[in-house]
């Protein structure tokens, strides 16, 4: 049977790190040892100050240890975040003086000396200042001491049976300098806690968190991707679709355009996805703008995550046609996020997708588009899975996605950077064809798992009024194709204006 202490949050700690007690399911074990490791620069030394600070909301006092960095290093990386450290004990155990020719001696080996010093200081300091939670700072300065690998082991052991004893929750920093391969501290630790940040070949940094071990507890596994910013470190939990369920209605949707939900059957459902298909400019944006703004108008919310064009753009282009944006973002139940997928971890924007969803309570989110959020991804299988998983979440929360696709191309065979067609619930094929030397556009939808939808294509176009519909194309076969087949008898085309516009 499991200690209770171990598996019940109420007998957690918590981090204070946003995101990272999710990850946790609730918090640290209380009373045990724990080894965050990362080389220099993940983001420990940010981490470990704020376990100490939750601590201080709560009462327990906190002991940072610093072995390697000063205090007034410390104080800096706490200014720049914003932080006070008011009644959180920080001691450099090794202080300026001690480097001095006083303290040098040659009938030893320096590191008998200085690692027995180095464990004995610590072990004063917790008896003196009777910490709740204590961190070391860092380990590999006990590694260098030890110099071998079963005397910095009994240390380690002596350090950890002696907090036991006395009641405190420690972090213990390591930069990974030791031996590749080399897991003593794993063995020794209640959990461990990995930081890694990877450079890519453009853009920024990625840092991801995982949990190695964690005894007793069941957390969340597997990379989580995570930022350090003003304030802190923010964790984006890995998205799990199964965590997250609750009750919807089943009734339908409507587009707003007559023809479209004769197409789809009987417009769009809550909980599905529809993925919009088709070379640039034929009008997949526009039309699922359209789309957005139809439920907007019967009192739905909404949430836009705009990676292609800048937000002026899509604002002054949806006014021109006759769908005025700025209403609904003034009266908020239309949030427009523009994403810079250099800067975009496939963790963040989950985490911005749930934020939407649970804390605004949108139940209509566009992505425009997938070309741009694959740029951002670091595999195509990568993006894949992440889209399933993202897809369903937004269906156990009776969400309408649309999806929007760019396909290369104009005419012809139209290929697009990767292919989901098969996560997409609807699919709606948007293709440009030629009619005596006038580019004419159609629609057709090829796939819906909610209605019995209708198999023509029809032609549409776009003007200052919005979207305009027409009647199933019966003058063209081999539309889809690319090599379409006219017969001149201009029969479910529409009429066009003198000068050929549409």
């Amino acid at each position: 049977m499991p200690d209770t202490t171990e598996t019940n949050p109420a007998h957690r700690l918590l981090t204070g790190t946003q995101g990272l007690d999710e990850v946790l399911g609730g918090g640290l074990t209380q009373e045990r040892l724990y080894l965050v490791e990362g080389t220099p620069g993940a983001g420990k030394t940010t981490l470990a100050p704020k376990f100490l600070m939750e601590g201080r909301v709560n009462g327990g006092a906190g002991l940072y240890i610093t072995l390697s960095e000063t205090e007034f290093e410390l104080q800096a990386v706490a200014q720049s975040h914003g932080w006070e450290l008011d009644g959180i004990n920080l001691f450099e155990m090794v202080g300026e003086a001690e480097f001095g020719s006083d303290h040098e001696q040659s009938l030893l080996h320096p590191s008998e000396v200085e690692l027995g010093e180095t464990v004995r200081g610590i072990i004063e300091l917790v008896e003196t200042t009777n910490p709740a939670r204590v961190v070391v700072d860092s380990l590999s300065e006990l590694r260098l001491l030890a110099q071998n690998s079963l005397r910095y082991r009994r240390q380690i052991l002596a350090l950890k049976h002696f907090f036991a004893r006395r009641n405190c929750t420690v972090l213990m920093l390591d930069d990974r300098t030791a031996e590749p391969g080399d897991l003593q501290l794993h063995f020794i630790a209640h959990g461990v806690i990995s930081l890694e940040q990877h450079a890519n070949d453009f853009g920024a940094e990625r840092r991801l968190l995982r949990v190695i071990k964690m005894r007793g507890l069941r957390y969340r596994g597997g990379y989580h991707d995570f930022t350090i910013e003003k304030g802190g470190i923010n964790v984006y939990p890995r998205l799990v679709a199964a965590d997250h369920h609750r009750a919807f209605s089943l009734a339908p949707v409507t587009t707003g355009l007559v023809g479209l939900d004769a197409l789809l059957g009987s417009g769009l459902f809550p909980g599905t996805n529809a993925l919009l298909a088709g070379p640039a400019g034929v009008g997949k944006t526009t039309t699922a703008v359209r789309c957005m703004i139809a439920a907007l108008r019967r009192g739905h919310k909404a949430a836009y995550f705009l990676f292609d064009e800048r937000l002026s753009t899509l604002i002054i282009r949806s006014k021109a046609l006759g769908m005025d944006l700025k209403p609904f973002i003034d009266d908020g139940s239309l949030a427009i996020r523009q994403i810079d997928s250099a800067k975009l971890s496939p963790g963040q924007f989950a985490c911005a997708v749930r934020e939407a969803v649970e804390t605004d309570d949108v139940d209509v989110v566009v992505i425009d588009s997938l070309n741009a959020y694959l740029h951002a991804m670091p595999s195509d299988n990568f993006l894949v899975l992440q889209m399933h998983e993202l897809l369903s979440y937004l269906a156990q929360q009776g969400v309408i996605s649309l999806m929007i696709l760019g396909q290369h191309g104009v005419t012809g065979d139209l290929r697009s950077d990767i292919d989901i067609s098969y996560l997409a619930d609807t699919v709606m094929l948007m293709r440009f064809f030629e009619v005596e030397g006038i580019v004419r556009k159609s629609i057709a939808v090829v796939k819906t798992r909610t209605s019995d939808h209708k198999r023509t294509i029809r032609e549409f176009s776009i003007d200052n009024q919005g979207i305009n519909i027409g009647e199933p194309i019966r003058s063209f076969s081999g539309i889809l194709s690319g090599a379409p087949i006219y017969t001149p008898d201009r029969y479910g085309l529409m009429a066009l204006e003198r000068d050929g516009r549409n």
